[in-house]
């Protein structure tokens, strides 16, 4: 699709058929961007939008439109999309005959509470505010044509020779009637020296009658609030009308185990003889639903944590899912309601625990999908890990005691890192000032502290354990934390947290790269650092008796890269 898009013909804006706003256009163009979302979320739609981008080609240019390298590779691209999403619907179909097949003949209405249980509320509201975002823009790009419209009726009509083309300004220089004007336009290659062109004149400013007026920021606002004005209504109507045959008569119904997972919150279904929770088998978001519920809820635009009840319930469910790194949920026995399938509502009741006398109901707020097991598997099993993290007492038998301090510092994956994102930094901040002073020059503004940050952490981090407690080396500077003051050590996403007991925790990000470090067949390294600093946290006995000389510890080299980068800033522009 990008091919197609970047190499397509475009007409050339003439006199005749000057280049306005193509309504048309932008119509398949919000489909087309639309078909790349639902081909992920909404299959069904996803036939229907690709089989509207494609056949807008043979409508635009005829048949021979696919005679074009770029446009015949859409087409058998489109093929085989189309042929995976037939086969998801199909093996959704299979599954929900194999889910009603293992629930036996029994059947149970929902309970009172699931049955008042509404969502598609939010997917509604949220369509409605960037529907009137996107009919905004239309009328703003509306409201340019009608003033250039009255423009050109008062203005004078010239017809002048281009002189001179500026391609990189994307101006012309255009002579009518004895007086050179320079003209703007966006397709300067449309308008090579000697070529006759039609003017508006009005005053000293004149505009090209083939390129009248430019509206493009405002089918840009009507672009983005169209897509995702429909996407959220798509949303609220699939998840509204699943919801109604959820309620619509007697489910089946299967005796499963539930458990909460530690960090995205959505409810992961086991097999009901999996009693350790070995393997996951579906998993989906929920919220409670009682019998007065009237609060709806539409999740299927978003992986989760966006729910929106007012009850209290919820609210400490949502809680929970944003603190995360709490203990592993205990699994819980549970009912579910439906045929569970990929794509399908479903509602279970469980108690809270096992002292708890009543059980609560939970209704999906997103579409049932199949836990996968891999490399991008989230929830029970802790995300990033291929192994069950070791043992402190595992990790402490391959550890010797030491007198002197031990030193983990930044690895050779880290460091590459770090000279990626350096190479990075210095390029960016030639193409910022490679054109002089200019607004791009804002995007320096929150790009380059974090720039900074990640090198010199990714170049230098150190973390140095020694008698009374933890050295640690950032960017900026080198931190103290006692060991009684040390609540977790864990490597998260790519860094190291060092949790307090009552100060926020100390985090060194980035410490290397997990995911290729995996895939090379090494153990990630600040992994490793870890596990061995978290068993000196729990053995005592292991940590060293000596304390850490200053040249241990560290030194953040934070400043010295600012001064680095201020001179090659200097460097920049005083060679350009």
């Amino acid at each position: 699709m990008a091919w197609e898009v970047v190499t397509g013909p475009l007409p050339p804006c003439t006199s005749a058929e000057p280049c306005g706003s193509d309504w048309p256009g932008l119509a398949v163009a919000v489909v087309m961007v639309l078909s790349l979302y639902w081909v992920w979320r909404q299959p069904r739609l996803g036939v229907a939008g690709l089989a509207v981008t494609l056949a807008a080609l043979p409508v635009d240019e005829g048949l021979t439109a696919f005679a074009r390298p770029s446009a015949l590779a859409y087409l058998l691209a489109t093929a085989f999309a189309v042929a995976g999403l037939v086969h998801r619907l199909t093996m959704s179909g299979r599954q929900r005959a194999l889910a009603t097949e293992a629930a036996g003949p029994v059947t149970r209405l929902l309970p009172e509470a699931a049955r008042t249980f509404r969502r598609g509320r939010l997917s509604f509201v949220s369509a409605a505010v960037f529907l009137a975002v996107a009919g905004f823009g239309v009328w703003q790009a509306l409201g340019v044509a009608d003033a250039y419209d009255q423009r050109a009726a008062r203005a004078a009509h010239l017809s002048g020779e281009v002189t001179a083309v500026d391609e990189d300004e994307g101006v012309l220089t255009v002579t009518a009637e004895g007086r050179t004007r320079r003209i703007d336009t966006a397709f300067p290659e449309d308008f090579p020296v000697g070529t006759r062109v039609d003017l508006v004149a009005d005053g000293d400013g004149a505009v090209l009658v083939a390129e009248p007026y430019d509206a493009f920021g405002w089918e840009l606002l009507v672009l983005g609030g169209s897509v995702a004005g429909l996407a959220f209504l798509a949303n609220g109507v699939t998840g509204h009308l699943a919801a109604r045959r959820l309620r619509r008569g007697p489910l089946p119904v299967l005796h499963v185990l539930v458990r909460e997972g530690e960090e995205d919150g959505r409810t992961y279904v086991f097999a009901a003889d999996d009693t350790e929770g070995r393997r996951p088998v579906l998993c989906f978001h929920s919220l409670y639903a009682f019998e007065d519920d009237e609060e709806e809820f539409d999740g299927e635009e978003f992986d989760g944590d966006d729910p929106a009840s007012g009850d209290d319930a919820d609210l400490r469910k949502i809680a929970e899912i944003l603190r995360g790194g709490g203990p592993t949920p205990p699994l819980r026995e549970a009912v579910l309601y439906g045929a569970p399938y990929a794509g399908a509502e479903v509602a279970f009741v469980a108690r809270e625990d096992e002292d708890d006398p009543e059980v609560a109901v939970e209704c999906s707020v997103t579409a049932v999908k199949p836990a996968v097991p891999g490399w991008r598997a989230r929830g029970p099993q802790r995300r990033g890990r291929t192994s069950p993290r070791r043992s402190a007492d595992e990790i402490a038998a391959r550890m010797t005691p030491t007198a002197g301090p031990r030193v983990w510092r930044a690895h050779g994956f880290s460091r590459a890192i770090g000279l990626g994102l350096l190479l990075v930094q210095g390029g960016g901040v030639w193409a910022a000032l490679d054109d002089g002073p200019s607004w791009s020059w804002l995007w320096l503004v929150p790009a380059l502290p974090w720039l900074l940050t990640s090198v010199a952490t990714a170049l230098t981090w150190r973390i140095t354990a020694d008698r009374d407690g933890l050295w640690v080396t950032g960017a900026w500077r080198v931190r103290r934390v006692p060991w009684d003051a040390i609540t977790s050590v864990r490597h998260h996403e790519d860094g190291i947290r060092v949790g307090r007991a009552k100060d926020s925790s100390v985090d060194l990000s980035p410490t290397g790269w997990a995911w290729l470090e995996r895939r090379t067949g090494r153990e990630p390294g600040a992994e490793r650092v870890a596990d061995e600093v978290l068993a000196l946290l729990h053995r005592p006995d292991l940590r060293p008796d000596a304390e850490a000389t200053a040249g241990q510890q560290g030194m953040p080299v934070g400043p010295p890269l600012v001064a680095l980068t201020v001179l090659w800033g200097a460097a920049v522009l005083l060679l350009l």
